[in-house]
């Protein structure tokens, strides 16, 4: 079988080896409460991963999506008290715009996509620590419980946090296939030089994709600091190498152009699964980052471009 024929569908038949594996270890991780338990867990990583694929998707990478997570996390508790509700969209707005600050920097500086969000990483690694006081914060449980319970609530058996990513997935699914931003990415992502000279402003799109990430880092950070009910500069360490192994995974490389958010969604599951394995086998959590770099070193090697590789994104 021709290989190139059969790699779009990696990620599927990964997926399908990897639970049938751990479902003959332990039959119980097949159970629909198992997997809904599993799936919900993995929520926050998965919106992380979302946003990432837009930087990806460009063949670009936003390191700062960690940093952004527990930003948000002290933002959220710092200000839930004084904004209420209304705290949800300032997190969304402080990702969008320190978002857009790495894609401007990238496009209108000319300094690489790593280097911009690593920085932008730094910067909400300071404010997190003043914000704190470097130090982890409580959230008023009653206030939490009423304004976003629902969010880590249950409907039936189904977790809410699941209901949230599915319709954030859909929202990604919608711009990437059905709007000018989302064919223009693709563009932009398959051939920079080819999207410039036929008229597009890559600048602005590439801004807009970085805008994404950083807003949808934002929602992941939020919906943890919902989860833990709390935040801290640090509590969401260990996140990063997962939701980029996530994108990878899934079909979308880091030279970009090709998979897409459903690839992610695909690429998270994979890697919840990974993750569920590796507890089975009492794999302790330091070195589940090791093995989380070797699949990535992996997911580079199957899914780059190297017709690409002359090109600095």
């Amino acid at each position: 079988m021709n290989l190139q024929r059969l790699k779009p569908h990696l990620p599927w038949i990964t997926l399908l080896v990897l639970v049938a594996g751990v479902g003959l270890y332990d039959p119980g991780f097949l159970k629909p409460q198992s997997l809904l338990l599993l799936i919900g867990d993995i929520v926050p990583l998965f919106i992380m991963a979302l946003g990432l694929t837009f930087a990806i998707y460009i063949g670009g990478i936003d390191l700062s999506a960690q940093s952004m997570a527990n930003l948000i996390t002290v933002v959220a508790t710092v200000y839930l008290a004084s904004l209420g509700f209304g705290v949800l969209f300032l997190c969304i707005l402080v990702g969008l715009l320190l978002g857009a600050l790495s894609g401007y920097v990238t496009t209108r500086l000319f300094v690489p996509s790593f280097i911009s969000t690593l920085a932008v990483g730094g910067i909400c690694i300071s404010a997190s620590q003043w914000l704190s006081g470097n130090r982890g914060l409580n959230m008023d449980a009653e206030q939490r419980n009423r304004l976003f319970g629902w969010m880590i609530g249950k409907v039936g058996i189904v977790p809410n946090e699941l209901i949230i990513a599915v319709a954030l997935l859909l929202i990604c699914l919608f711009i990437e296939r059905r709007t000018t931003l989302g064919r223009v990415l693709k563009a932009v992502g398959a051939g920079e030089m080819a999207a410039a000279a036929s008229g597009v402003n890559v600048a602005r799109y590439k801004i807009l994709a970085f805008a994404i990430s950083g807003a949808l880092a934002a929602m992941a950070g939020f919906l943890f600091s919902i989860k833990l009910s709390g935040g801290a500069p640090a509590i969401a360490n260990g996140f990063l190498l997962p939701a980029i192994v996530a994108v990878l995974v899934g079909g979308t490389p880091l030279t970009g152009g090709v998979g897409g958010v459903l690839n992610t969604a695909i690429g998270t599951m994979i890697v919840a699964v990974i993750r569920a394995s590796m507890l089975y086998l009492g794999v302790e959590a330091t070195q589940q980052q090791m093995v989380f770099g070797l699949v990535l070193i992996a997911a580079i090697a199957l899914t780059i471009d190297r017709s690409k590789l002359r090109t600095v994104k």
